[in-house]
């Protein structure tokens, strides 16, 4: 499925977004446009155009000149991924659409409800589920991660010099 794999051009701006405002906040000063996009692997043009929904949605604020870049507005706690999916411009979460918009036949009827029913149900459930996520929760995880990697890294290390000393022995 697109969510999983995208085999079809998925609307990857939430994505992008939620990664450029958790480097924002583990900043110590404001970051410009081209840093950004080095995250993103994309051109500075394109976080502008994005980053000017969220300054309007009063999620960033920009400064231009020496020192100058794109900073939160907000605290992590203060940011939901209902905030940010609105700020994007609140692009379709699902793709299933009908074979004809306004059949003739019932039966083509009874089934595009039945999907348009379903994608409501679903698209209601994740926009709650994305009401309740806060950007410190994420922060939280990466942080939890990061550490994660390191004592796995830590842990090969000493699992490195261990085998060393036995080869010396």
């Amino acid at each position: 499925s697109c969510n999983m794999i995208c085999y079809m051009k998925c609307d990857s701006r939430l994505s992008s977004v939620l990664h450029v405002l958790l480097h924002l906040a583990d900043a110590p000063e404001p970051l410009t446009s081209e840093s950004l996009a080095r995250y993103l692997d994309t051109n500075a043009v394109v976080v502008r155009r994005v980053l000017a929904g969220l300054r309007d949605a009063g999620l960033v604020a920009s400064a231009k000149g020496h020192g100058g870049g794109w900073t939160l507005t907000r605290g992590l706690d203060a940011i939901t991924l209902r905030d940010v999916y609105d700020a994007v411009g609140q692009p379709m979460l699902f793709s299933l659409g009908h074979r004809r918009p306004d059949p003739r036949c019932a039966i083509e009827r009874v089934v595009n409800g039945a999907i348009d029913g379903a994608v409501r149900d679903a698209e209601a459930r994740l926009l709650e589920r994305f009401a309740g996520v806060r950007l410190a929760d994420l922060a939280r995880r990466t942080a939890e991660q990061a550490q994660a990697q390191e004592r796995a890294a830590a842990k090969q290390h000493d699992r490195g010099k261990k085998s060393a000393r036995e080869r010396i022995d």
